[in-house]
């Protein structure tokens, strides 16, 4: 009782001081007036409030519609892709002026793109857009207006020429029918786009290195279509078409019309592949990447119309940076049909050897060297030729190496003896190509 008695006298004095500093009844009074004038909240302000914020967030995704279809409207369709590469080169050639050529040092450059549109997902449609310059007119074969890279023995890879322009260079459509035919179409297209891939030697310099030797698969860009059928057990087969006159008024596959029908057989597997092609030519006369003066006019008296058959076989080590190239031959005859002038040329032949040695100093490097015997007349209506072929032989040498994923370097040597007309055509070169990809 004492205890509690002090302890009351204690809390009363704090009781009475708490009082006259805090006003309760202020406090209270505060309180109602602030719950007499607050918003009183329900299920309707929450409803109005969401249906405001969606109304503005709506407003948003149409203004961003808007402006995606103002970017799309100027774009590819989701369904294209485009890559692209440009090339550079400098080089000269000793003994040029021997085939109606140059010695200046020349150069040449090209830029290119490709652009591919899937409409179902395992068709195709390819279009190809290129310009290019050499400083001249570069046909292919010598010209009344030649240039450094105009001859067959000279002509570089990667030539084109379009004064510049961006023009279109290619253009075809693939599908599928069924699992192993893939069918080819279109309106800019070359024989050897339809082929099985017959040779994996890639040219350092040279377009008669193309393809394992570019003689009977000498090709032009016109109108074509054909397909290739493939299995799982390595056999392939291929047969297509190119008409120069399908889109002129020679018209297609008419007389007047310049055409090649190729037919293809091979065998593949992950490390070689054999095949054997024939080439029906009527009217075809681009077979001179690879080809002597003799060879590449042999329609004298029998106009162009011929029988070509190509031999093609490579292999290739089980791994790369070793001393063991990959192995690239090919063989071609051709034989003119009709021939009736005795000691005009009848048949022709050429031969190609290339060897790429790949990864020897850096990651995706290569060395290539390659030898070819142009096309040259082997055999003459009679057996005796009025106008006897000379004996050609053509070789390259090269290194490709990567600065970078899209960049190559590759300098470049190349040569021959008797390349086209006479004992006389002795050539010499260098040239240096750069590379890029995008």
């Amino acid at each position: 009782m004492l205890v509690a008695g002090a302890a009351l006298s204690l809390i009363a004095p704090i009781g009475a001081q708490a009082s006259d500093v805090i006003n309760f009844e202020g406090m209270n009074n505060y309180s109602r007036s602030k719950k007499s004038s607050s918003k009183r909240f329900n299920s309707n302000t929450f409803v109005n409030k969401v249906n405001e914020d969606v109304a503005a967030l709506e407003g948003r995704l149409d203004g961003l519609e808007a402006q995606q279809n103002n970017f799309e409207a100027g774009a590819f369709s989701s369904t294209t892709t485009m890559d692209g590469k440009a090339a550079f080169w400098i080089g000269g050639v000793d003994g040029a002026e021997k085939i109606g050529d140059s010695e200046a040092i020349a150069t040449g450059y090209i830029y290119q793109m490709n652009l591919n549109t899937s409409f179902t997902g395992d068709d195709n449609l390819y279009v190809r857009l290129k310009a290019g310059d050499v400083g001249g007119s570069p046909t292919g074969s010598p010209a009344a207006d030649p240039s450094i890279w105009d001859n067959p023995s000279v002509y570089h890879i990667e030539t084109k020429d379009t004064d510049d322009s961006l023009k279109l260079d290619k253009a075809w459509y693939t599908f599928p029918i069924g699992d192993n035919i893939t069918a080819f179409v279109g309106p800019r297209i070359e024989n050897y786009y339809m082929y099985i891939t017959p040779s994996i030697y890639q040219p350092g310099v040279l377009k008669s290195m193309k393809l394992g030797g570019n003689s009977n698969f000498g090709a032009s860009t016109d109108v074509g279509y054909g397909f290739k059928y493939e299995n799982d057990f390595g056999f392939g087969f291929a047969s297509n078409v190119v008409s120069k006159g399908a889109d002129g008024s020679d018209g297609h596959l008419g007389k007047e019309d310049d055409n090649k029908w190729d037919t293809q057989v091979a065998y593949t597997t992950d490390r070689w592949h054999v095949s054997a092609t024939l080439s029906n030519q009527q009217g075809w006369s681009s077979h001179g990447y690879n080809a002597t003066s003799k060879a590449d006019d042999m329609g004298e008296g029998a106009g162009e119309d011929a029988t070509g058959y190509a031999f093609r076989a490579y292999w290739k080590p089980v791994e790369s940076g070793s001393a063991t190239p990959e192995i690239s031959v090919g063989y071609d005859i051709r034989s003119l049909d009709d021939v009736t002038t005795t000691g005009a040329a009848k048949d022709s032949d050429s031969y190609f050897v290339g060897l790429t040695w790949r990864d020897m100093f850096q990651a995706d490097d290569r060395i290539g060297f390659a030898v070819t015997q142009p096309l040259k007349v082997t055999e003459c209506k009679g057996g005796t030729c009025t106008n006897p072929d000379v004996d050609p032989f053509v070789w390259e040498a090269y290194y490709s190496f990567r600065p970078n994923d899209s960049m190559e370097i590759r300098p470049a040597i190349f040569g021959g003896t008797d390349v086209y007309n006479d004992a006389e055509d002795d050539i010499f070169g260098a040239v240096l190509t750069t590379m890029f990809k995008f």
